[in-house]
């Protein structure tokens, strides 16, 4: 269920941020360009002779609203043409004879200066409109010898202030659209939620009702005389009513780690000791089937938690790898202190794990081979039980199968 409602807030988060952002994108990525054509069109407009400029205007300026009267530089001195500065530099024998400024004026820009830069660098019938967030300058070298600058520090700072809004904007749309997410993804998932309780609980108490019957069919059958007649029948009950009890004990198991532990209860325990008296136990069963058992544990490796569990949870694994692993085969359980995690593997060689299978098997009720499981007394509920331990201590297990090898990762942060 923590998955299915995992799954359900980050599609939700991610949809969201993804069009809000390529929104904010847009928007500045619209405001550059329109920036951009304004700054190119004003280099076209302050031709002297208010006529199209001989290179080609930007697209779209053809010219026809230019006054066709032939207009000096210093006639439009100090008309507003834009919201920054624009100059046109008048050039004489390769060197800056006269400046004109149109429009607002800074006194951080050097015209001079950048006049003589362009002259040094470039020559006529060049225009150049520079990145715009840089804030440097864009200019119009014309072949009559005179040079039209922009001084793009203000539109630089319009666009950066822009950016640096829409990247704030962004942040608190993305704290917003987190508790969004948080109140739909707790709306759509609530019918599963409720299902999944009412079907746990129904397991629990029908578990714990089927407990008293079975019980009593149990005794029922040791009290049973066998004979010839029905020592078969009387062997079939116990053998089907050993089966059941198994499984209500798992099904039971199962509930009552799904309603959650309090960590309150959980004490500071030698997991390097846990992990090894819990191997010396399975030592005996798996040698009666060809197979050793090795440990690799890193001594004095303490973990706040249920002893219990954690014994369970590395029976389960052991015994699961004693059940796929090949005779004359070495199952190794190691135990060690990774980057602040307390790792946990157990791996042995059999059966590899099919693929597309290391998640399921840890669903409960899932059998890879049911013909097989059925004949061992297995309902596919250790996978999922071991899957409850870990998470239940705040940590996370995989399983994978890479050239014979199969491994159990359990990881505790």
């Amino acid at each position: 269920m923590k998955e299915l409602t995992k799954k359900v807030f980050l599609t939700i988060f991610w949809i969201l941020s993804f069009f809000i952002f390529i929104s904010l994108v847009i928007m500045n990525i619209y405001n550059y360009r329109r920036e951009y054509e304004n700054v190119e069109r004003n280099l076209f407009i302050m031709d002297n002779r208010g006529k199209r400029f001989d290179l080609g205007g930007p697209e779209g300026f053809d010219g026809k609203d230019m006054n066709p009267e032939e207009v000096e530089p210093k006639d439009l001195n100090n008309m507003m043409i834009m919201d920054y500065d624009v100059y046109t530099v008048e050039v004489s024998d390769g060197k800056v004879a006269d400046i004109f400024t149109h429009g607002n004026e800074s006194e951080d820009f050097d015209v001079t200066k950048t006049a003589e830069e362009i002259l040094g660098t470039y020559g006529p019938d060049t225009l150049k409109v520079e990145n715009l967030y840089k804030g440097n300058y864009s200019f119009n070298y014309k072949r009559d010898n005179r040079i039209v600058i922009i001084n793009d520090a203000e539109v630089a700072q319009k666009l950066k202030s822009l950016l640096l809004i829409s990247v704030l904007t962004f942040l608190i749309l993305e704290l917003v659209i987190f508790f969004i997410s948080k109140l739909v993804t707790g709306w759509i998932t609530k019918p599963a939620r409720d299902a999944f309780e009412r079907q746990r609980e129904f397991i629990a108490d029908a578990s714990h009702e089927l407990k008293t019957p079975l019980a009593v069919i149990m005794a029922s059958s040791d009290e049973l005389k066998a004979d010839e007649e029905n020592s078969k029948y009387i062997g079939n009950i116990k053998y089907e009513s050993d089966r059941m009890n198994k499984l209500i004990a798992g099904l039971l198991d199962l509930s009552k780690l799904e309603e959650g532990v309090s960590k309150d209860s959980y004490k500071e325990e030698s997991l390097s000791r846990i992990v090894e008296k819990t191997c010396l136990v399975f030592e005996g069963i798996a040698f009666e089937q060809g197979i050793e058992i090795e440990t690799e544990l890193e001594e004095k490796i303490n973990f706040r938690c249920s002893k219990d569990e954690m014994e369970r949870l590395v029976s389960i694994l052991i015994d699961n790898a004693i059940k796929h692993s090949y005779e004359k085969t070495t199952i190794k359980a190691k135990l060690r202190k990774s980057k602040g995690a307390i790792i946990l593997e157990i791996i042995n060689s059999g059966d590899p794990i099919k693929e597309g299978d290391e998640e399921k098997i840890f669903e409960r009720f899932y059998r890879a081979d049911k013909a097989r499981s059925r004949s061992e007394n297995r309902y596919g509920l250790g996978l999922a039980i071991a899957k409850r331990i870990v998470e239940n201590h705040g940590g996370s297990i995989k399983a994978y199968s890479k050239e014979g090898k199969t491994t159990f990762r359990a990881e505790f942060k």
